[in-house]
């Protein structure tokens, strides 16, 4: 393994809250590997977690929730055995070793495991001040802030909707294979709605930003403003939006947070479970043509700040850059420790879990393309007609066959090489891999998210991070409802 930075924090605060060091986890987690069992490890966590939420010009909530346990994991071949508990004593986590070994393996035989303090690889987020510790009422005095900024906009913006989002995690894991290591991470989430109205109409716009970062990220520059102003102006073009065309057309996606589309169509696709049970439009494809030679994937968790970014995953294996797709060539899975020896392929760091009761699995941490050769004008102008989407809304996507529907809430006509009107209710309609070679022109513009993703699989949520550069799909199906000429 190697030399790691030291980062014994959350070392600490475990062993002076629960009294748990090394004599006592050595005989836990050996006492957790039998006969038949592959591997074994556990996770403790203790989150604190802060909201608070305002509409209608008034704070309703504000909360803080305080949640620890430990999660208990035996493998043996493909077989896994998992318990947890919210009370982390010794007696529980024994309890729960046994529980999870009884699971996976049936057996009894105990062995010691000697277990050596490390730290994480590298230290991606490392604040002066942790954002849980800013005053209550420096984060209300925030989100007054941003009502009225909004109102003060544009009159027609009559309603706001504000949220703040701070978390503080701390996790310590320990594994059969002797590791143990921790991490303190801080997360930070700030989300803006502007419901506009104007005879009649009415509409709204959405935007927000944040990552592993101290609460005055949000300020800095003025940030804040620049989300509120990007939510007023998406809801009150909407008004003036016409309905969006239907059929299949030249569809341009723009920088930034368009990549959720990439996120969702494609990478999920790429993930080691799904590839194993063969159940992915991407199983048995490696070294294959996947995608336009355009095109190269990324998934990459050590980001400094990022939000989608950890020191290490939840298994303990320090977070990576992965090579998904290399100009339209599929080079690679991401790998959680089960699928990744199954599969007889290297860790990549990805195993992630929402919380102490779930289990892990391969989890993407901020994936996107990087950027290519165009202008984003030159992308345009190629474009006699079609649509441009510079913000996406919810959308779903079936990993089997790849196929997918998104909502566009900001999107425009392109009319003879330039963006033009906006438009309403645009849906974008396809199949990931089948996109993926559509791919016509990649610019040169790669940006990331602001910092707002949540990923949702098996029913365990995680945060993460997107990004594009502008690119051109030609022949991309819009949901809409008027005809495309």
């Amino acid at each position: 393994m190697a030399t790691a930075i030291p980062s014994s924090a959350a070392e600490q605060f475990f062993l002076e809250r629960f009294g748990l060091g090394p004599a006592l986890l050595e005989p836990i987690v050996g006492g957790a590997i039998a006969r038949r069992a592959d591997y074994a490890d556990l996770y403790f966590e203790f989150r604190t977690a802060q909201s608070l939420s305002l509409e209608e010009g008034i704070v309703k909530t504000a909360s803080t929730h305080i949640a620890q346990g430990v999660g208990v994991r035996v493998v043996a071949g493909d077989k896994t055995g998992y318990a947890y508990s919210d009370d982390v004593t010794v007696e529980s986590v024994r309890l729960a070793a046994r529980t999870a070994e009884a699971i996976a393996a049936e057996t009894n035989a105990q062995r010691a495991v000697a277990v050596r303090e490390t730290g994480p690889g590298h230290d991606l987020y490392a604040l002066a001040r942790a954002p849980i510790e800013t005053a209550l009422a420096d984060k209300v005095d925030l989100l007054n802030r941003i009502d009225i900024a909004a109102r003060r906009h544009d009159p027609r913006i009559k309603n706001v909707l504000a949220s703040i989002g701070v978390e503080q995690k701390l996790v310590l894991i320990v594994t059969s294979g002797g590791l143990v290591v921790g991490d303190v991470q801080p997360l930070v989430r700030l989300s803006v709605t502007c419901i506009a109205e104007d005879g009649g109409s009415r509409q709204h716009g959405s935007y927000g930003g944040g990552g592993r970062v101290e609460f005055g990220f949000l300020l800095e520059g003025d940030r804040y403003l620049r989300f509120t102003r990007a939510a007023a102006d998406q809801a009150v073009r909407n008004l003036q939006a016409v309905d969006a065309p239907a059929g299949t057309m030249t569809v341009v996606l723009g920088p930034g947070w368009p990549g959720i589309l990439l996120h969702e169509a494609i990478g999920h696709g790429l993930e080691g479970d799904f590839n194993r049970k063969k159940v992915s439009a991407f199983s048995e494809l490696l070294g294959k043509p996947v995608a336009s030679p355009l095109c190269t994937v990324i998934d990459d968790g050590t980001l400094r700040n990022r939000r989608g970014s950890l020191n290490v995953d939840d298994e303990g294996t320090p977070t990576g850059r992965t090579v998904l797709i290399e100009k339209g060539i599929l080079r690679g899975y991401l790998q959680d420790r089960l699928n990744a020896r199954l599969m007889g392929m290297p860790l990549t760091g990805n195993g992630r879990r929402e919380s102490f009761a779930h289990i892990p699995m391969p989890r993407m941490t901020n994936t996107f393309m990087l950027a290519g050769d165009s202008t984003a004008d030159e992308i345009i102008r190629s474009v006699d007609r079609g649509l441009y989407a510079g913000y996406f809304g919810g959308g779903q996507v079936d990993i089997t066959n790849g196929k997918f529907v998104f909502s566009a809430n900001e999107a425009y006509l392109i009319e003879g090489g330039h963006i033009t009107r906006p438009v309403k209710g645009a849906t974008l309609i396809g199949n990931g891999p089948d996109v993926l070679k559509r791919i016509g022109m990649v610019g040169n513009d790669l940006q990331l998210d602001e910092g707002i993703g949540t990923c949702g699989k098996d029913g365990q949520s995680v945060p993460v991070g997107v990004g594009l550069p502008t690119i051109r799909v030609d022949g991309l199906t819009v949901g809409g409802t008027q005809t495309a000429a």
